[in-house]
């Protein structure tokens, strides 16, 4: 069997050394200035100071979020071809079919359990330290500007009949469409078919596809670099336009909220870090040191797409893995690996349960588990999108929607934590992988 016609160098090195300017530059004290900024700004607007109506402010948070909502169209923009291109590269990088067979079923297996271990960290914290307990009931309804709706009945698990023809539908009979509706894990999918073809090819035969795939990571790379001018103003936009819509009050008030999340998120990089000395025999420090500018970046930016360039540097310069893993790993990473996001699903629908008084119970907590999981799996690495994957887990266990808006003003700054223990999952899961089979290089500290 012919062997990979892919030369293992990405075209990320430019990029990746603007990304790395760009924390060197202070990004990230950078971004912490605008969110300090956006809230103070949201503070004067809002119902917390009255100096204008509700009107007024709403529009004008509206003019002073469109750098945020433009950053988030970018990145959007980008994210599916971004990560069709890499996955098609990464897998034709690999030395032969079976050690992709091996390390693919490895990696998946990997984050399926370590987002399930998560999202139980998650449920666990909100249920020991309950801090909608600490939440007035009539501060909520204030905040939400009218009556709670009515619980809805939770959603009914997949029968054992139906699941022969969900895993079916995983493969895409239409990948442009599955494109156009963002369809993420099939997009991979089809982007792994692709890639699996093209080791079995011959190299003159698949170096013009693959060359085109070289140049559409270069579009992508563009645009991200145009994406990171905005990530301060995009911050101090959207925090101000939540503080203008929630109030200091909706902030102040969630401070426990916050601790337990931020806690969770605290003892879930202890695990991956424990995991690395265990599994791999890498000292923690050494690894931190390595990763810190594209960590750094991950908070700033809260997408793990638009840091995707410089975490495979990172993975192949800084922390010594092979080319064929880090560029098969971190794009399938930037697309399953939701393991923070996945705890602040636990958190948050706890912590609503809670504060509207709704028992969810064992059986409600296997179910947010199972669901939440399900959902974090091919979500979109673009900020935010932990609200949506949220509202899902809601429905499903029955806790009302409406509590989203009480979270929203705290969001950004747990979009940002959340992120980069996404990104520290898949720089792990690209150690891992690379010591299990059979990794030589060294983890060198930066």
């Amino acid at each position: 069997m012919p062997r990979s016609p892919l030369n293992a160098t990405l075209p990320l090195s430019q990029l990746s050394d603007y990304l790395s300017s760009l924390v060197r530059g202070r990004l990230w004290l950078k971004v912490l200035i605008g969110m300090a900024a956006g809230i103070a700004v949201g503070m004067l607007l809002g119902p917390s100071a009255g100096l204008m109506d509700r009107g007024n402010a709403a529009t004008i948070g509206n003019w002073l979020a469109l750098p945020g909502h433009l950053f988030l169209t970018l990145i959007q923009m980008i994210v599916i071809p971004l990560v069709f291109a890499s996955v098609i590269r990464g897998i034709a990088a690999s030395e032969n079919v079976e050690q992709l067979r091996k390390m693919g079923l490895r990696v998946v297996l990997f984050f399926l359990a370590t987002t399930t271990i998560a999202i139980v960290i998650g449920l666990a914290m909100a249920d020991f330290i309950e801090p909608g307990r600490l939440i007035d009931p009539e501060r909520v309804q204030a905040t939400l500007g009218g009556t709670v709706p009515q619980v809805a009945n939770a959603a009914a698990t997949p029968e054992l009949r139906e699941l022969p023809a969900m895993l079916v539908n995983l493969l895409p009979s239409n990948p442009l469409n599955s494109m156009v509706e963002g369809q993420m894990l099939q997009i991979v999918l089809f982007a792994a078919v692709v890639g699996v073809a093209l080791i079995m090819m011959a190299p003159s035969q698949a170096r013009p596809l693959l060359e085109l795939m070289a140049s559409l990571q270069e579009v992508c790379m563009t645009v991200v670099r145009w994406a990171m001018w905005l990530a301060p103003f995009a911050v101090f936009g959207l925090l101000a336009q939540l503080t203008t819509k929630v109030g200091l009050h909706a902030l102040t008030g969630m401070l426990a909220y916050v601790f337990t999340v931020v806690a969770g998120l605290a003892l879930l990089l202890a695990l991956y870090l424990a995991l690395l000395y265990i599994m791999a025999g890498k000292r923690p420090l050494p690894f931190l040191r390595a990763a810190r500018d594209v960590l750094l970046l991950a908070f700033s930016t809260s997408s793990s797409a638009a840091v995707m360039p410089l975490s495979i540097k990172t993975a192949e310069e800084g922390l010594g893995i092979r080319p064929s893993i880090a560029q098969f790993v971190i794009p399938l990473g930037a697309t399953i690996n939701m393991n923070g996001t996945a705890l602040y699903q636990g958190v948050a629908a706890i912590f609503l349960a809670q504060v509207f008084q709704v028992d969810v119970g064992p059986g409600g907590m296997a179910l947010i588990v199972v669901t939440a999981v399900g959902a974090s799996i091919g979500s979109p690495a673009t900020p935010g999108v932990g609200i949506v994957i949220l509202s899902m887990v809601l429905e499903t266990a029955g806790i009302p929607a409406a509590g989203i808006a009480l979270i929203m003003g705290v969001d950004r700054i747990l979009d940002m934590c959340r992120t980069a223990v996404n990104v520290a999952g898949d720089l792990v899961a690209c150690i891992l992988m690379d010591s299990w089979l059979g990794g030589v290089q060294e983890v060198t500290a930066q």
